[in-house]
């Protein structure tokens, strides 16, 4: 039943007007629905800035926040994570909610690395802002509220999750991304680390182990071959099959293409890091190139194509554009077509073509790199997640 807030009578709670007085009766709200996820959730924190900002006009105050708040949008974004308030000089991001995926604890990892190059790069273009901050990761379990909106000031997570990575910011060294013990044992094969000494901190009883991320083993997309302990079991006949293809690509010098679908989860990395065993147990020299395709993100339809161009290359991610295209150079076949195929790579390394080229002319000059590789001695191109690049 609904209530007049004009007469008090009681109404239906179907009636939009009041059955006795005629004055509008206000809409129920819609019920908040929540759900238990795992997230990781991000803070970063300005070193010193309150201090520093206890005498100083707000219009220069506001001058040296405001590039820093964009370069953190700018950074959390663009691994999918979602900034969920701005409180002065802190930030809380999420990576998981509202859309989860398989690697937010990597997102949230790679984000707090570039947010630091990101102010480095803020600090060489203006001196005068001297910012340094430092940076806390954690993950676990949460209740999301579902339909939130952080732009206009809603939570979106709720739990001890996020209390924890906050007092882990709040214990990081200067300059640096602490990450709690979850992330760290999702992240440690992606990422170099240094343990750091156990924190005590407000609303634990024992002290919690934390560690400093130092740097990627690998760039953004570009998964990593990892050596498993424990021997594979229930993929035989499957395992036969790719090892088959490969034995016979390299017998009879030809093309083959095998496709491994299943859902997230079922071993599908597992079983070609197997084949990756195999292929490096053979006397022969032969060449393995991977990459992974992205979910999200401008310009990435092609990006595990880009990521083996570069691999080849040995092009990496501090590389200037001139070093890049200079290191392109060397794995170009010599010949009429050098040039021509040089313009068509530029753009899956990053950088901009001098003359533009037709869709289909770009496919038939990316055949004919990965063709010229093969010619050469056996190669193996490994596509991850392969739905993505649509």
């Amino acid at each position: 039943m609904k209530a007049c807030p004009n007469c008090g009578e009681e109404n239906s709670d179907r009636a939009r007007f009041c059955q006795v007085c005629g004055s509008p009766l206000a809409e129920a709200p819609e019920p908040v629905r929540e759900e238990r996820k795992v997230v990781t959730v991000l803070f970063c924190d300005l070193v010193g800035f309150t201090a520093s900002s206890d005498r100083a006009d707000p219009e220069d105050i506001r001058a040296r926040i405001r590039p820093y708040h964009a370069q953190l949008r700018t950074e959390i974004e663009r691994y999918g994570g979602t900034v969920e308030k701005f409180i002065g000089d802190a930030v809380m991001a999420v990576f998981g909610a509202p859309v989860a995926h398989e690697d937010d604890p990597e997102r949230a990892v790679r984000a707090g690395l570039r947010i630091l190059e990101g102010i480095s790069e803020l600090n060489e273009a203006d001196p005068v802002l001297g910012l340094q901050v430092r940076i806390g990761i954690n993950t676990g379990e949460a209740v999301v509220t579902l339909g939130s909106r952080p732009e206009q000031g809603e939570g979106i997570v709720t739990g001890d999750v996020v209390n924890t990575a906050s007092r882990l910011q709040a214990v990081a060294p200067a300059g640096e991304v602490a990450v709690g013990e979850r992330t760290y044992r999702s992240t440690l094969d992606t990422f170099d680390y240094a343990p750091l000494e156990p924190v005590t901190v407000k609303g634990k009883a024992e002290p919690i182990p934390i560690w400093r991320a130092q740097a990627a083993r690998s760039r953004f997309g570009t998964d990593l071959i990892r050596i498993h302990a424990a021997a594979m079991v229930g993929r035989e006949a499957e395992l036969t099959i790719l090892r088959a293809a490969f034995d016979r690509a390299v017998r009879d010098r030809s093309v083959q293409l095998v496709t491994v679908v299943g859902e997230p989860g079922v071993g599908k990395s597992r079983i070609v890091a197997e084949l990756f065993a195999h292929v490096d147990s053979t006397p022969e020299s032969v060449r393995w190139r991977q990459g992974r395709c992205l979910p999200y993100g401008e310009g990435i339809t092609f990006w595990a194509l880009g990521e083996i161009v570069k691999a080849e290359a040995g092009i990496l991610e501090s590389d200037s554009p001139e070093t890049a295209a200079r290191k392109l150079d060397p794995v170009l076949p010599e010949g009429s077509e050098q040039e021509w195929l040089r313009q068509r790579l530029l753009p899956l390394i990053g950088l901009e073509a001098s003359s533009g080229a037709e869709r289909e002319e770009l496919f038939t000059a990316w055949r004919r790199f990965l063709e010229t590789l093969a010619e050469g001695r056996p190669s193996v191109f490994v596509f991850e997640d392969l739905h993505w690049g649509r």
